[in-house]
């Protein structure tokens, strides 16, 4: 009702100000004219009744209209919540129901709607502790009832005070609002958008050399007809649009079922088979993001482009924003060619001529084959005449003996520059060489990419979604070893004569040995012919293992970590170094790489702590993919040997997630 007292002061007030006005007028005339006063007093005496006279008229008439109005109000209200055409309830903050509408009653007659309200009033009490804004007091959430779509919306109101307890009480008018059809649209709106896919058979290359003509016909033709089956069974049209390349457009609802097949398609062409030399893979890129299907279309080759960088064999999902990983279990297949090592050698050469200077940075934490690649790079870069510095401002204890062998030359006295000196250095002309990674998180000096357009990426891990994007020359081969052994084919493929030192050889030796434990893992052809032209420079094999012998106090921790070591899942090997230890992600993946060497053992997991991060270092034999396990932790490497950083959790919660990943893994392989 409205607040009778208030509309009556604002008349009064107004009236004050009449009767003040017309007080000093007669002030002034009484004092130019003295014999005025008596009329002026009896003037305003007179203009005082009235004014009392006709304000309580009105008075008398506002009050009646208000009543009339206030009557027809609650009439018309009470008359809209009884014959509410929705669902109507009024509660109190106890539980209490003060009352049902018709319609709510009808509606939910063979319902128990019991639990959705102590729901709603738990969310109110919440609410209220908070000391919630009026904004914040209003309620709108949806729910499922049956087998329909409910918006409950409304607002508490203060509606008395408990004087026992000495607290407010609320109450709010809730309606239930049936938006089941409107959901339902939405839903076949969203369904039945269109996805955009790119296909690719991996080694269709190897194919087409490996088989006899005849062969290579059945094959592919083979391999063709599972994916046009598949797209067809999911009501979708797919175009060849090269020999080796499809685009295939399908409804979102038939993409979500695909994920909840686990994209068979993937093992439905390893089965393809003409000899027992010979697998078919493939790689998918989906997106589903874009305005149109062309933009939908570049976005599924920036998917398929990941799939390709991390081994292929696999399924990549772009979905508002974010990218899905389906499959990769497979090791990597060589297929690299000296044409394009040749082309991008020719490329370098160019970027690096066309620059004032070059700075050369690898990840944090560099290890040999960071270092390696940096030395590599650098000698090409005098070679042609330029300026290179390489950005080391962390000492590493995995290089401090290389360093110091390094710091007994005087050539590197002034090449090696801090993060802050890098920072100076660089300028809108320089050409900066990333090696060893493509992760803007993961470099030396991640500020470094905003300083300068011309990028260079030599890396051989594979891709990641927080990939540097905007690189003027990429030369990323997952297949290959190490980023020493695509260095050194760089050099080996140059035009120019490039006469590499002693210690520039052994370092992109020792970075080949090291990735590939002593050339046992991920080696193939081309890291073979890389280690052999390194060796006609003369390579001292033992002095490059010296530089990464343990010390006895190092070996004594490795066993330690050992010893305590717990099997999981039968085959793998997962053990804890619980100590403060600034070596500690190095000690970790020595002993990694040691349990490795146990029979029955086919993966290992060592986690340790670094600083506030606990550090995890996985290695595998090739039947078991560490990099999709610890991927799901936030990390990344390869099929045989991964890492990654956690923050927030303690060592025991990392286990038990570690764990809880190995589980999905396998649970994911056997569906």
């Amino acid at each position: 009702m409205p607040n009778n007292k208030n509309i009556f002061e604002g008349i009064v007030s107004r009236t004050k100000i009449y009767l003040i006005v017309i007080a000093v007028l007669l002030i002034i005339i009484c004092t130019l004219k003295p014999k005025a006063i008596p009329i002026s007093i009896a003037i305003y005496i007179i203009i005082l009744l009235y004014a009392i006279y006709t304000n309580n008229k009105r008075k008398d008439e506002i009050s009646n209209h208000i009543k009339e109005l206030t009557l027809s109000v609650d009439n018309a209200a009470k008359s809209t919540l009884i014959n509410s055409p929705f669902p109507l309830i009024i509660i109190e903050t106890d539980g209490s129901v003060i009352w049902k509408s018709g319609k709510f009653v009808s509606t939910f007659a063979n319902i128990d709607i019991n639990n959705y309200l102590n729901d709603i009033v738990k969310e109110i009490k919440l609410k209220i502790e908070n000391n919630e804004t009026k904004q914040e007091r209003v309620i709108n959430h949806y729910v499922q009832i049956g087998d329909k779509t409910y918006r409950i919306i409304g607002e508490y109101v203060k509606s008395k005070v408990n004087e026992k307890k000495k607290q407010s009480e609320y109450m709010t008018i809730l309606y239930f609002i049936d938006e089941t059809e409107y959901i339902n649209y939405v839903q076949k709106y969203n369904d039945e958008k269109i996805c955009v896919g790119i296909i690719m058979i991996d080694n269709y290359e190897e194919i087409m050399q490996r088989l006899s003509v005849e062969e290579r016909l059945q094959m592919v033709a083979k391999v063709e007809k599972e994916i046009f089956e598949w797209i067809k069974a999911y009501e979708g049209v797919v175009v060849k649009s090269d020999r080796d390349t499809f685009a295939c457009f399908i409804e979102k609802k038939y993409l979500e079922k695909m994920i909840e097949n686990k994209f068979s398609i993937l093992d439905e062409v390893k089965q393809v088979k003409k000899d027992v030399r010979m697998q078919s893979t493939l790689s998918i890129g989906i997106s589903t993001e874009g305005e149109n299907n062309y933009d939908k279309y570049k976005s599924a080759h920036s998917a398929i482009d990941i799939a390709l960088g991390r081994g292929g064999d696999q399924v990549v999902i772009r979905d508002a924003g974010k990218y899905q990983f389906f499959g990769g279990r497979t090791e990597e297949l060589e297929k690299r060619t000296k044409v394009r090592a040749r082309t991008v050698s020719n490329a370098l050469e160019e970027l690096i001529q066309e620059s004032t200077d070059v700075i050369i940075i690898g990840h944090s934490n560099a290890d040999i084959d960071a270092m390696g690649s940096s030395l590599g790079i650098y000698r090409l870069a005098k070679t042609l005449n330029k300026q290179a510095f390489i950005v080391y401002s962390k000492s590493s204890v995995s290089l401090d003996a290389f360093m110091e062998e390094v710091n007994k030359l005087s050539e590197y006295k002034d090449i090696f520059i801090d993060r802050n000196t890098a920072l100076n250095k660089v300028g809108e002309n320089t050409l900066l060489i990333i090696v060893d990674t493509h992760k803007k998180n993961y470099i030396e000096v991640p500020e470094i990419l905003e300083k300068t357009n011309k990028i260079v990426i030599i890396d051989h891990h594979r891709k990641s979604p927080d990939f540097i994007d905007n690189a003027t020359l990429v030369f990323h081969e997952v297949y290959a070893s190490s980023a020493a052994e695509l260095v050194t084919e760089l050099i080996e493929y140059s035009d120019k004569n490039i006469e590499l030192t002693t210690i520039e050889v052994e370092a992109l030796y020792a970075g080949i040995m090291v990735d590939t434990k002593n050339f046992t893992f991920k080696t193939g052809v081309r890291t073979f012919e890389a280690a052999a032209y390194l060796r006609k420079y003369g390579v001292d094999i033992i002095k490059v293992k010296k530089w990464f012998q343990s010390d006895l106090e190092t070996y004594h921790k490795i066993s330690e970590i050992i010893a305590k070591t717990e099997i999981v899942n039968d085959t793998i090997g997962i053990s804890v170094y619980d100590k403060q230890d600034k070596d500690a992600n190095l000690i970790c993946a020595k002993a990694a790489d040691e349990l490795l060497t146990i029979s029955d053992i086919t993966a290992s997991f060592v986690i340790g702590r670094m600083g506030e991060k606990i550090c995890i270092s996985g290695r595998s034999i090739g039947d078991i993919n560490v990099q999709v396990i610890l991927e799901k932790l936030g990390g990344g490497g390869h099929i045989t040997l991964a890492g990654a950083q956690v923050e927030g959790m303690n060592i025991d919660e990392v286990r038990q997630e570690l764990i809880n990943r190995i589980n999905e893994y396998f649970f994911e392989i056997s569906n």
